[in-house]
């Protein structure tokens, strides 16, 4: 092999790592807007800040990028759709650091996601009484009501489904019954929900937009592909990163900000979405 060969395969694999590092340790912002003909007029661009599976990351300088990101962009709310903290590698402080300069901003709303369900009570506990004195409005199954001027949303948030009933050991189900008893009837409703594989529920339920996470973004993404594998969707996961829209209903799949089982991303930065819902 001739010199010149192997200096442009050095530079070769000097910029794929350069590369990696880059999309494993810088946060990006990304922007949607999604129009609803049901949308009440007072909530015209109303913003919302997205955050899901922050499984505690402690890369970089992640905890300030986000705060001072979300900051700039001035939104009405903020939300976290699970995996705030990781059950394998628990640092539950690192995350109420992030919620603790998020809650300066405008209000929050999380719901749990399967790390959640999977940390011990006790770390739990520790976890959503942090959030409750930081002013979190933590959405297990409950709705609360948004208000503009004279008009009213609906927001809604549900457990995820690895959470057990307390009472008589039955796993948790996602069913239409079930979301649309949440909310308030003839209310435009946002609901927070850690995954996105059940679209299809999601979909003829009254909620107009749903907010999700869980599939990391396919964790590797290849170009014209998309994500390569995604918890509970398996190989080429349907519903991984984006805006799912039909109609009056839409459905926005964020790829999250930390990892857990597998450490690495490739082609597929951490993400704070931030969304602007217009008639």
């Amino acid at each position: 092999m001739r010199k010149r060969e192997k200096i442009i395969i050095l530079i070769c694999i000097v910029a794929i790592l350069m590369w990696m590092l880059y999309t494993n340790l810088c946060v990006t912002f990304t922007h949607y807007t999604i129009s609803f003909d049901s949308l009440p007029k007072s909530f015209q661009g109303f913003k919302i800040a997205h955050i899901s599976d922050f499984h505690n990351a402690r890369f970089g300088n992640a905890v300030e990028s986000i705060v001072d990101g979300i900051n700039e962009e001035k939104p009405d709310i903020i939300v976290i759709t699970g995996d705030l903290i990781d059950s394998s590698n628990t640092n539950i402080e690192v995350s109420l650091d992030l919620v603790k300069g998020l809650v300066e901003i405008a209000p929050c709303y999380f719901v749990t996601g399967n790390h959640e369900a999977w940390v011990n009570n006790d770390d739990y506990q520790i976890l959503e009484n942090g959030l409750t004195e930081y002013g979190v409005v933590i959405l297990r199954d409950s709705e609360v009501l948004l208000s503009k001027g004279d008009e009213k949303i609906s927001l809604i948030g549900v457990d995820d489904p690895d959470y057990a009933d307390s009472v008589n050991g039955i796993a948790n189900t996602m069913s239409v019954d079930k979301i649309d008893k949440l909310s308030s009837e003839g209310l435009f409703t946002i609901m927070l929900s850690h995954r996105p594989e059940y679209y299809k529920i999601y979909k003829t339920t009254d909620v107009n937009l749903v907010l999700s996470g869980h599939a990391h973004g396919g964790q590797f993404r290849l170009p014209f592909i998309g994500g390569l594998v995604a918890p509970n969707q398996g190989l080429l996961p349907k519903y991984d990163s984006g805006v799912y829209q039909e109609d009056e209903f839409a459905m926005v799949v964020n790829r999250g900000i930390g990892n857990s089982i597998i450490p690495i991303r490739f082609n597929n930065q951490p993400e704070v979405i931030i969304i602007e819902v217009r008639n």
